[in-house]
Parts: structure tokens; C-alpha cells; sequence
């Protein structure tokens, strides 16, 4: 299934349950709070995670996802009404409504073709208020991460909620031209086996930096890592960029 973990019931538990609360959310949660940002959107939203500790620490919080039964886990979540939840993707974006957006969990790669990331670009820069700030996480493609995508170096056990035990892998096929399929397997207890295929896109810190000018966007950092470490100089092997509206 395409991107399952969000589309599909039983993988959006196990997504949830293999994606607690991380040293990359106490980072989100840190940039926010370096300026004023009354209206924040967190577009690819997915369960809900951040977007719902955004509105707890008093922001107005609008989390936008195109799949249906990933928004339906984050409206059962503890805290979720104080977060306005919508269905949808670029479509969805209002003008001159945040004061700040978050793309997190490495959505920027999922748009894929050039001419839908721009597409974004434009709409997230139509949507800000004054200078307001764009926060997303990208991988670094000299990190290379795809190679390490394989049974081998991938399998993983999960304990979702109610006990139950999942064992995990990942297969990925080589790099071409910035683009990497991959395919993620879920074996249940029972031998039921559910998978999860997705294509990524690997852009340069060069080729984000142009692709945010060209949209409006003034690129005021960009880390390699969560602990703010220089791009290139952090085994987190990311490219966390914040940008101003110019």
C-alpha cells in the first residue's frame, strides 16, 4: 500500500507505536518558541504527535494531511480538540493565515517531481503572515541513508500499545537521480505480512536553498543534525532548514 503507515489502520497503529516522542520533536518545539508565532500549520501532520503539543503550549494550530485514517488516530488522541484537523494537502493551504509552517517527519521528500515541490513552496510562502517562518526536515542525501535500507541492517521489533509484537524491514532500491523506492514489510503475529511502499526524493542543500529562494523564501539556517551541528558534521545525516518569508 502507498505510504500504508497513514492509510491503513493497522499500520497507523504501528506507526505510532515506532514513532514516539523524539529529541526531533523537543527541536520542533524549541525553534517554535524563538518567536512569536500565534497561528501555526503543521502540513503532513499524520497522527498528530506535534501538532498537538504546539496547541498545548498555546498556539493556534491548524494540522492539514491527506490521509483520512492517520487524522482519524490524532482526533482520538488526548489533547486533539484543541487542534483543527483538516483532509487535504497543497489545496488546502490558506493565504496569509500562519505565522509559521512545519513539514516534519521528512514529508518535504514525498513531494517528489520538481514542479509539485515549487508548487508548495509558492503556497506555503502565499500562506505566511509578515516574516513568517518555514521549519522542515529533509535527509541528506551524502548521508547515503538508503544503503543501510535492507533486511539485514533494518529488521526491528515493535510492541504496539496492546502487547502485540511486530517484526520490521525495509527494502530499498539504488538511488537514480535523487529519487529512492522502498518498500517496508510488517509481520504480524500469525504470519500476516502488510507492506508500505513510498518513492522519496533526495535534494542538495544547494538544490533546497534555490528551490526556497525561487519561491519567496530566505534560508536563515540549515543543520545537519538535531543538535544544530553544521550540515555534513552530524550522524543524524539531515538537512533542517528554517526560512524567513522574504
Amino acid at each position: 500500500m502507498w505510504h500504508g503507515e497513514y492509510r491503513h489502520p493497522r499500520l497507523v497503529e504501528v506507526y505510532d507505536a515506532e514513532c514516539p516522542w523524539g529529541w526531533e520533536d523537543d527541536f520542533f518545539m524549541a525553534v517554535l518558541a524563538e518567536h512569536s508565532a500565534p497561528r501555526v500549520l503543521d502540513l503532513g501532520c499524520g497522527t498528530g504527535r506535534l501538532a498537538i503539543a504546539m496547541a498545548e503550549a498555546g498556539h493556534e494550530v491548524t494540522g492539514i494531511d491527506p490521509a483520512g485514517p492517520a487524522l482519524d488516530a490524532a482526533r482520538r488522541k488526548t489533547g486533539a480538540a484543541r487542534v483543527r484537523w483538516v483532509e487535504g494537502s497543497v489545496a488546502a493551504i490558506g493565504v496569509r493565515a500562519y505565522d509559521a509552517a512545519f513539514l516534519t517527519g521528512h514529508v518535504a521528500q514525498f513531494f517528489v517531481e520538481d514542479q509539485e515541490w515549487s508548487a508548495l513552496l509558492r503556497a506555503l510562502r502565499r500562506s505566511m503572515i509578515g516574516d513568517g517562518r518555514l521549519i522542515f526536515d529533509s535527509r541528506d542525501p551524502a548521508a547515503k541513508e538508503w544503503e543501510r535500507w535492507n533486511p539485514e541492517e533494518s529488521r526491528r521489533i515493535i510492541v504496539l500499545a496492546g502487547g502485540e509484537v511486530v517484526e520490521a524491514w525495509t527494502e530499498a532500491g539504488a538511488e537514480a537521480d535523487g529519487l529512492v523506492s522502498l518498500t517496508h514489510h510488517y509481520l504480524f503475529p500469525g504470519s500476516e505480512e502488510l507492506t508500505s511502499s513510498a518513492t522519496l526524493r533526495f535534494r542538495t542543500e544547494d538544490e533546497l536553498r534555490r528551490s526556497l529562494e525561487s519561491a519567496g523564501f530566505r534560508v536563515d539556517e540549515m543543520y545537519g543534525g538535531w543538535g544544530r551541528e553544521p550540515v555534513g558534521l552530524s550522524f543524524d545525516g539531515e538537512l533542517i532548514v528554517i526560512a524567513a518569508a522574504d
